[in-house]
Order: structure tokens, then C-alpha cells, then sequence
């Protein structure tokens, strides 16, 4: 028997920096930690405030991040009182944000302030329509605020994130509750979900498609698969029929039975359902048709009879043809004759000249 070999584990702990912020995942080496302890982590900005999301679990070292940074300590009262200074100064900053935006006159939305927890740099996240000439009013705030200043311009959906809001289904924002993280979201989600492809009605409060569509998106897609498609062709325990309707979450669908097309269509369980083809192909109607009709009649008449008007059809279709042809060769030679010019031929200088001069030259002798 093989000796197993012993993978080496390393151990995780998710923390937030905001409450409804991503998780980053850190090492907490020897200390106990638990969801809701306050911590000072090592970040690529210095130490920061955060707050413990997950349990510390281990894993495989293979498995975890390359660039995993540490959990300092536990988080002390002077740290909480330095955390409320700092968010008294990113109050502070909203105000003079507005008042120097209106002095300088700059097209800029204020969005959110984050002060760094050693108090390194104060950045700003704004909304613009477009670019924006910013400089001057850098310099004026990093006279203010004595620190580093940084101007971060973010989308409306990371705008939604920060201020947050009841979205249309009466509920708050997900991404301002409990999504760490924006996903891609595409039309073929709503598709899936036989949901109306009106954009007022897909989009959430950002103007975006909504971020719920991403999240159940799988459950829709697992459940598709189990349920047959509107027009397949089932069995049913009351006979076979079309599918008219499907409600994919109750797992029910509306048939409509061959032997009583008028009925109503009846509620099955899909279980109950056998797919015998995806689509009932089309039925072509001969009475529609003229060819099939002239095809029969040809065939029903005797040979003869049949074979005399077809001849007699083509004569007369080739004499008037044959009279149009004639009439249009004669009134093109016409033409030809109209515009026909005399054609001499052309003297050479020489003997012309030779000409006057009464002493014809032969046409192949030299001269």
C-alpha cells in the first residue's frame, strides 16, 4: 500500500473593511478569532480596520492566495475611538467637498469618503458625466485636510452599493446588504427565467440589469432542464397533446390534448410527462394548393386530350414571339442604314502630291 502523502493546510479567515464590502480572506495565524471581532489586518496601505466575516477554517496551502497577508491583533478601544475620529473627518470632508465643487463650479457627484485608518490619505468617490479637470481642487483639499488626497471616479452600480435604497421589489438593495462582489449579468438570464424582456422591468434602481437575475440564475437553469418546453409534444396520463404553458418553479405545465382540442388546456406535473418530440412538424393542405389539383385533373384526362392543348398552347405562344422577333430585326437594320457613313480610303501624301505633279508612281516601286 501506497504511503499517503500529508498535504500541507494553510488557515483562512474572511474579514469586511465596510459592512456590506467584499470579503478578503487573511491568515490569522495562532489567533482565536470568531464572526463579529473587531481586528487590525496588514494591507498593501498599512494597517487597517476590519471586521471578521467567516470562521477560520484551513485549507490547502496549494489552494490559497499567493499574496495572503496577516491579522495583526484584535482591535482595542483605542482603535475603535480612532476608527469614530475617522469617520467624523469623512463627515467633515462631504462638506467641504460641496462647498468647493460649487466655488470652482465642477460637474462632480459626490458619492462616498473613506479615511485609511492610519490616516495616510483621504479618497473621495465621485460620479461625472465625462472626464473631469480636477487638479486645483486636489491642491485645495490636501491644504485643508493636511494629507493625502485621492479622486476616484466609479459606475452607477458601485454607486448603488455605497448609498443604498429600497430596490423594485421593496427590498434593500443587494448589493448594499449582503453581495461582496458585482457579477456578470446578461440578457439570456432573464430569457432563462421567462421573464419579460422590458427593460423597466429587468433593471434595477442603477439602470442596470438586476443583480438577482445572476444569483438564481442557476436554479432556473437546473429546473429548464427538467421541465418540458412550450409546443414539445407529451405524453399524458389523459393521452398525448402539446405543451401551451409552463410555470418552471411549481414544477406544473399546461397541455393541450389531442382527442378535446377545444378543452381547456389541463395542469400536469411534469413527472407525469413524457416529451415525444420538441415541435409537431406543420401540415401542408393540398386544397391551398393549385398544383396538386392541376396534377390530378391532368391525370384523370386521356392522353390525347392532354397532349393536343399543350401543343396547340405552344404554337400560339411562339407565334406572336416569332413576329416580335421579325419586327425588331427590321427596325434595327434600319437603324444600321441611318447611321451609315461612306467609307474612302485614305490617300497617301506622297501620291497625291505626285498626282498634281502629273507623274504617277507605281504602288511598289521605290520612289
Amino acid at each position: 500500500m501506497a504511503e499517503q502523502v500529508e498535504k500541507e493546510l494553510q488557515k483562512i479567515v474572511g474579514v469586511r473593511f465596510r459592512a456590506t464590502g467584499k470579503i478578503y480572506h487573511f491568515d490569522p495565524g495562532e489567533l482565536e478569532l470568531k464572526p463579529g471581532d473587531d481586528v487590525i489586518v496588514d494591507t498593501e496601505h498599512g494597517p487597517g480596520f476590519a471586521n471578521i466575516a467567516t470562521p477560520v477554517r484551513e485549507i490547502e496551502s496549494a489552494l490559497a492566495p499567493s499574496d495572503l497577508k496577516k491579522v495583526l491583533r484584535l482591535a482595542t478601544d483605542e482603535d475603535r475611538r480612532r476608527r469614530e475620529e475617522n469617520r467624523a473627518t469623512e463627515k467633515r470632508g462631504k462638506a467641504v467637498w460641496e462647498e468647493k465643487i460649487a466655488e470652482l463650479g465642477l460637474e462632480m457627484a459626490l458619492v462616498d469618503v473613506e479615511y485609511a485608518f492610519d490616516r495616510s490619505k483621504l479618497l473621495f468617490y465621485f460620479t461625472a458625466d465625462g472626464r473631469i479637470d480636477f487638479r486645483e481642487f486636489v491642491k485645495e483639499l490636501a491644504g485643508i485636510f493636511k494629507t493625502r488626497i485621492e479622486l476616484r471616479q466609479i459606475g452607477v452600480r458601485d454607486e448603488a452599493k455605497k448609498i443604498g435604497g429600497l430596490g423594485p421589489c421593496g427590498r434593500p438593495f443587494c448589493c448594499a446588504s449582503f453581495l461582496p462582489d458585482f457579477e456578470q449579468v446578461s440578457i439570456k438570464m432573464a430569457k432563462e427565467q421567462n421573464l419579460s424582456l422590458n427593460s423597466a422591468k429587468i433593471s434595477g434602481t442603477c439602470g442596470r440589469l438586476m443583480c438577482c437575475l445572476r444569483y438564481e440564475n442557476d436554479t432556473y437553469a437546473a429546473e429548464n432542464k427538467l421541465t418540458p418546453k412550450v409546443e414539445n409534444v407529451v405524453d399524458t396520463p389523459d393521452g398525448r397533446g402539446v405543451v401551451t404553458e409552463s410555470n418552471i418553479l411549481a414544477g406544473t405545465v399546461k397541455v393541450r390534448l389531442d382527442d378535446d382540442p377545444e378543452k381547456a388546456p389541463q395542469t400536469y406535473r411534469r413527472e407525469d410527462l413524457t416529451v415525444v418530440m420538441k415541435k409537431r412538424p406543420k401540415q401542408q393542405n393540398p386544397g391551398r394548393s393549385g398544383a396538386p389539383a392541376a396534377e390530378k385533373e391532368k391525370a384523370e384526362l386521356p392522353e390525347e386530350a392532354a397532349q393536343a392543348p399543350q401543343a396547340d398552347a405552344q404554337t400560339d405562344a411562339q407565334e406572336p414571339i416569332a413576329a416580335a422577333a421579325a419586327a425588331a430585326g427590321e427596325e434595327k437594320s434600319a437603324k444600321k442604314e441611318r447611321f451609315r457613313r461612306p467609307r474612302g480610303r485614305r490617300k497617301k501624301p506622297g501620291a497625291a502630291q505626285n498626282a498634281k505633279e502629273g507623274t504617277p508612281i507605281a504602288p511598289n516601286e521605290p520612289s
